[in-house]
């Protein structure tokens, strides 16, 4: 027998349940809330869920989100941060027509997460609007600790979005770019404009879509990590002299290990692509060792 489908929310909606819980949108917490069905039904769509999947969602807030991915997916993990808005969220589930006993609601902030969280939950998927202030910070966390994440949407400020997806030559390209790369490869999906919220912010906002793929096998991530925000911390620098910044390696130890993964030293963060990054990473960790 097929779930039923819940109603989504309209503005009314969620000013009404807004009103009711005398809650004032924090723009700390980054609460602007979805209020067009049809944007909600773009992301399940996008999405691209199956019956039988258990997805997880981080800032349900008042449920918008939450009712159009029950209509699609077998169960919603859902992390929410605000106590009122965690303790509402089943209830608007029932009344809009979904069934909360495949909502599971983890009262948390999604930077604390991970997979001892969710039990025996195994959620293969990431659909989420993303607070803009966390969004990079969350969604990394995320791919860390729940490796069984396969695949993900996420709505973040279109800038932002944008910086997730950018490649090498790209002025937009940095540290999110790379980070993301390690666990998935992701596109700009397009995007979302101010008007869908409430309240509205004053950017426009923008759609990741990502499918996760083995990590690479011949550098550790935490090192690889390391080596990403030591460069473009001091990215107008060529390589040779930001790098000589690591810990534990000098200038020659650096030329060599550029030499190894056939960089020119003065090559700059922004020029290298992932597998340039993966090459020049396992080639300073064996410098080091020497």
């Amino acid at each position: 027998m097929a779930a039923p489908v819940p109603q989504l929310l309209t503005g009314a909606t969620v000013r009404q349940l807004a009103q009711e819980l005398d809650l004032h949108p924090s723009k700390g917490r980054g609460q602007n809330f979805v209020v067009d069905p049809n944007t909600i039904r773009r992301l399940v769509r996008l999405a691209q869920l199956h019956p039988g999947q258990t997805v997880l969602e981080v800032g349900p807030g008042l449920g918008s989100l939450t009712l159009g991915l029950l209509g699609e997916a077998e169960r919603v993990i859902a992390v929410e941060i605000d106590d009122r808005l965690a303790h509402r969220l089943p209830r608007t589930v029932a009344e809009f027509g979904g069934d909360p006993r495949r909502l599971e609601v983890i009262h948390a902030d999604a930077l604390s997460i991970g997979a001892a969280d969710l039990g025996d939950i195994a959620p293969s998927a990431l659909v989420a609007n993303l607070p803009y202030n966390v969004a990079v910070p969350i969604l990394l966390h995320l791919l860390v600790e729940l490796p069984m994440l396969r695949s993900g949407l996420v709505m973040v400020q279109q800038e932002v979005a944008k910086r997730l997806v950018a490649e090498p030559g790209d002025k937009l390209y940095g540290i999110p770019s790379v980070k993301l790369r390690w666990f998935a490869q992701a596109s700009y999906a397009g995007d979302v404009p101010s008007s869908v919220f409430w309240p509205a912010p004053r950017v426009m906002s923008g759609l990741v879509q990502f499918d996760a793929h083995p990590a690479p096998t011949t550098v550790v991530r935490e090192w690889f990590f390391t080596v990403v925000d030591v460069a473009f911390g001091q990215r107008r620098k060529m390589l040779r002299a930001s790098l000589r910044e690591l810990p534990g390696l000098d200038q020659q130890q650096v030329g060599r290990a550029l030499d190894r993964a056939g960089l020119a030293g003065t090559s700059r963060p922004e020029q290298l692509s992932f597998d340039d990054w993966v090459a020049l990473c396992a080639a300073l960790s064996a410098a080091s060792e020497r």
